[in-house]
């Protein structure tokens, strides 16, 4: 008998732990971090790359290079091509030269058959005669300048299709050199220097590791007692009975529900769906991408 009694008591002591720490929290979930796996963004051998997994990097920093000497022999080409272009341009000054002397004698002649036929020493058809000469060399000035004008527009206009592809190889070889995009730890390191590479290709995953994301999972009951922004705590098991609180932030609120998880367990087992929250969380450099952790929501 005293011994039923030592049991009985035994398990309402353990029923009633169980029950207070089934309640302590009001979701769980894992922790995740913005990754982002940087590729290749050109074709070639890559010629250094100086990370290491572990690495913390700065956003804009150049961390390598891609062999970029075909693109290098294509850009001074396509220059040489564009100063053969343009050294076809005519000179107009001096093309239409000798029709404007022609034009100038032409004027000149005028005036003189002019005072020659006031004179009556000149009859009138010879002055139509040099006006209608006069004419004509207008005609061919204008039509030649015409012509220099076009050949010469079309010369810049194919200058400038080069320009054009110039750019492109600049473009080209700006994206021979490897820059990180965010702030952050290097977490995978897929390639080395020395090796064949082309556009597309993985070389490193990095991820801002100094703010976490806790995703959590809440039942619909809880929705009326969160919102955005609001603080909630975290905490975090370490082990050995240590456990450690966090000021967390509700960053985002799912708008549909979904299956529970079955690796999740919420305040409300009962649930057969859930919503989805992230939680922003500081990182003081102990928490890591995968770690489970706990959320209270401040009452």
């Amino acid at each position: 008998m005293k011994y039923k009694i030592i049991s009985l008591v035994t398990l309402t002591f353990f029923l009633f732990s169980c029950k207070d720490t089934k309640n302590e929290n009001d979701a769980s979930g894992t922790f995740e971090a913005t990754e982002v796996i940087v590729s290749a963004e050109a074709s070639g051998q890559i010629l250094a790359l100086n990370i290491n997994e572990g690495d913390l990097l700065k956003e804009d920093q150049q961390v390598g290079t891609i062999d970029s000497t075909q693109l290098h022999l294509n850009k001074t080409q396509l220059s040489q091509n564009k100063k053969a272009i343009l050294s076809g341009r005519p000179d107009v000054s001096v093309q239409i030269a000798s029709l404007q002397e022609e034009l100038k004698n032409a004027i000149s002649d005028k005036k003189r058959i002019a005072n020659l036929v006031a004179g009556d020493v000149a009859s009138k058809k010879q002055l139509d005669d040099a006006n209608t000469r006069i004419t004509v060399l207008q005609s061919k000035i204008d039509a030649q300048k015409s012509m220099l004008n076009t050949t010469t527009l079309s010369l810049n206009e194919q200058g400038s299709t080069v320009n054009a592809q110039m750019a492109q190889i600049n473009d080209q070889l700006k994206k021979c050199n490897i820059i990180n995009p965010i702030n952050g730890t290097v977490l995978v390191k897929y390639s080395n220097a020395f090796e064949m590479t082309m556009v597309g290709r993985p070389l490193y995953k990095i991820a801002d590791v100094k703010n976490m994301i806790l995703r959590g999972y809440i039942t619909s009951s809880q929705l009326s007692q969160i919102k955005l922004n609001q603080k909630v705590k975290v905490f975090v098991d370490f082990g050995k009975e240590e456990k450690k609180e966090y000021s967390g932030t509700i960053s985002w609120i799912s708008d549909k529900s979904e299956f529970t998880p079955k690796t999740i367990q919420t305040k409300d087992e009962r649930a057969n769906s859930v919503y989805a929250v992230k939680i922003a969380v500081p990182n003081d450099g102990y928490l890591k991408i995968g770690m489970y952790g706990e959320i209270k929501i401040a009452q």
